[in-house]
């Protein structure tokens, strides 16, 4: 007899609650077992849930097509559009599903988030064109080159799956996130933009703007939609140097670490956060002080003097090579 394919498959989801009206918010996980199509996302199994089960569980979703950006969720530790992520995929031996309300934002119930603090973000980088001419007749047109340049950061649907799982966040709330950042740079990219001089600039010296960014790659691992944030904020750091942006931290701290590599063939720390800090900044560098004292008293401190790396001679040569081709 031929092998039939099964009509529906059995989904053991683990959920973490929210309930607002409990006093002080009450948080608990809850468990439900439901079966969907074996071709199911997991959000077709939280409307089940829903409809089934516990008509209670309150979630958020609108086109169901990764379209709209409604449906993020935390499944098993990472943002996702659970729209468009199959439960076959995320647990094919049928493993617990673990779905969570998205990080670094307000919960309002259950799996719903607020995204008051996600459009903050974005309003600080003055999401609009500022063109420095009105035309007579006709509209603002830019070349087709520029606006296939321009289609990477435009395909954002601004669902906060980056946000939700950005590191910098999780531990400093002023910084402006990988979507606002991944917004700012598509205006800076754009001709018809007058301002972006001062876009750069603004990004380059805020606290909490383009240099806060710790490469961790989450942001570009989520992002549903290919946008890539942390790429587009490198590309913003390159362009506010080439503006003539040096004087700040972010700055200093990769040209230290660049030169310190390229002398040492590693990384020299100590000279690195003093050089971050700049040696005429004394209130800066008295601020890393305790810093320092703690990681001695741990044996944690780097040493004074660097130690040369046994390669240090070819990472030099690597060096050159790169430098007489640009």
């Amino acid at each position: 007899m031929p092998e039939t394919t099964p009509t529906t498959m059995h989904v053991k989801l683990k959920i973490k609650r929210f309930d607002p009206a409990e006093a002080g918010g009450k948080t608990w996980w809850q468990e439900y077992e439901v079966d969907v199509h074996p071709d199911s996302t997991v959000l077709d199994s939280l409307i089940e849930v829903r409809e089934q089960n516990d008509g209670t569980l309150a979630l958020r979703c609108a086109c169901r097509a990764s379209i709209c950006g409604s449906c993020g969720m935390k499944v098993n530790g990472s943002a996702k559009l659970v729209c468009k992520t199959r439960v076959v995929d995320v647990a094919p031996n049928g493993e617990q599903l673990t779905i969570e309300p998205m990080g670094n934002q307000h919960v309002v119930k259950d799996l719903v988030i607020s995204l008051d603090s996600f459009f903050s973000q974005i309003n600080r980088v003055e999401p609009f064109l500022q063109p420095s001419f009105v035309p007579e007749q006709g509209e603002y047109t830019a070349s087709n080159d520029s606006m296939e340049n321009l289609l990477t950061s435009m395909n954002c649907i601004m669902c906060g799956c980056c946000v939700s799982d950005c590191t910098v966040l999780e531990v400093d709330a002023n910084f402006i996130g990988p979507a606002a950042l991944a917004k700012a740079w598509r205006f800076t990219e754009d001709p018809r933009d007058s301002k972006r001089d001062e876009r750069l600039k603004n990004l380059n010296d805020e606290d909490g703007g383009m240099w806060d960014c710790t490469r961790c790659m989450k942001c570009v691992e989520v992002c549903p939609k290919g946008v890539a944030p942390m790429d587009r904020i490198m590309e913003l750091r390159e362009a506010a140097i080439e503006a003539g942006n040096t004087n700040t931290s972010g700055y200093r701290h990769t040209e230290s670490f660049y030169n310190s590599v390229k002398k040492n063939g590693r990384l020299d720390e100590t000279r690195l956060a003093i050089d971050s800090a700049g040696w005429t900044n004394i209130p800066r560098l008295l601020d890393l002080a305790p810093i320092g004292i703690a990681a001695m008293r741990k044996g944690k401190l780097p040493p004074l003097m660097p130690h040369k790396s046994e390669d240090h001679k070819k990472v030099k040569d690597l060096y050159k090579s790169v430098e007489d081709e640009a």
